[in-house]
């Protein structure tokens, strides 16, 4: 039986036994344990690049799963850190595993940048989504209507077949939401939301019936910000795991979006989602909030 090693991190025979369906954690974790096990023997990244032959940039970003995972790489050196052959072993299986595509990459580049991409692969992976949403309703719980009001508006130059792509996978990435073992998902969201009609009133009217029950699923919790909070002013998703993978920030902008995985970085964002508990509605009058809105578009 697979069991977690004495030093409290993830043995990858032990994520190996429990696998995330996602090569993008399974990437970050075949990189932390390398990283772990490279401390545990004393070993400096500028050696362990020697070993390979590679520089000491590459050493960093494979323990960060900042870059893809070659087999004869990552065996060499956890032969050369001294792991286990059974350790070994699962590490040859997570790097294949880790290198699959993802089932969204099918949707192509134009679909999903690579700045997206990372995003779904870890919310596919993650056992808690934090979000706190500005302008529009969060993308895990629109409908596909408002989706594609939403996609029409921020594609204006996009053609029929593209709007549909990207509509079809927001909707696909909801599986998590509804799948055994998914993560749980704890959603703010401005009050302005309400008020900014995204396509027509029978469009908002069949997002907020969906917010309402999306809001009494046992592993939702959706919250409205009292306008005054202004704290956050761009959308954030704070995306944590049920492994020892440390809390991922995603921050989206006009261009892209950024990550941050520092400690200081994500207790900041943390501790910013965190001051939103204190000066927003309960989920009991946010579903009140909902009842009341819903009058207004019927």
């Amino acid at each position: 039986m697979s069991r977690e090693p004495s030093d409290g991190r993830p043995s990858l025979d032990f994520i190996l036994a429990t696998p995330s369906s996602s090569p993008t954690v399974l990437q970050l974790s075949v990189g932390l344990r390398m990283r772990s096990l490279r401390e545990a023997a004393g070993i400096k990244p500028q050696d362990a690049a020697a070993h390979i032959r590679c520089s000491d940039s590459k050493i960093s970003r494979m323990e960060c799963g900042k870059s893809p995972l070659k087999e004869r790489d990552v065996v060499d050196l956890l032969m050369f850190y001294g792991a286990p052959a059974m350790e070994v072993e699962a590490a040859r299986q997570l790097v294949a595993l880790s290198n699959q595509p993802g089932w969204w990459e099918r949707y192509g580049k134009l679909v999903v940048p690579d700045w997206f991409d990372k995003l779904i692969g870890l919310q596919e992976g993650a056992s808690l989504i934090r979000t706190y949403e500005v302008l529009l309703v969060p993308g895990l719980l629109q409908t596909r209507e408002y989706a594609w009001a939403v996609a029409v508006k921020g594609y204006p130059l996009a053609d029929r077949v593209d709007i549909e792509a990207r509509v079809e996978l927001r909707m696909r990435r909801q599986d998590i939401l509804r799948r055994a073992g998914g993560p749980k998902l704890w959603a703010f969201l401005d009050l302005g939301v309400l008020e900014r009609q995204v396509g027509s009133r029978e469009v908002m009217r069949g997002q907020i019936e969906h917010l309402i029950a999306m809001a009494r699923q046992p592993r939702i919790t959706l919250q409205f910000a009292q306008a005054d909070f202004f704290s956050l002013g761009l959308p954030v998703t704070l995306v944590r795991f049920g492994i020892d993978i440390p809390d991922v920030v995603y921050i989206e902008n006009s261009l892209g979006a950024n990550y941050y995985d520092g400690q200081k970085e994500t207790e900041h964002f943390r501790a910013l989602l965190d001051s939103l508990v204190t000066c927003a509605f309960s989920p009991e009058e946010t579903v009140q909030l909902l009842d009341r809105a819903l009058e207004r578009y019927r």
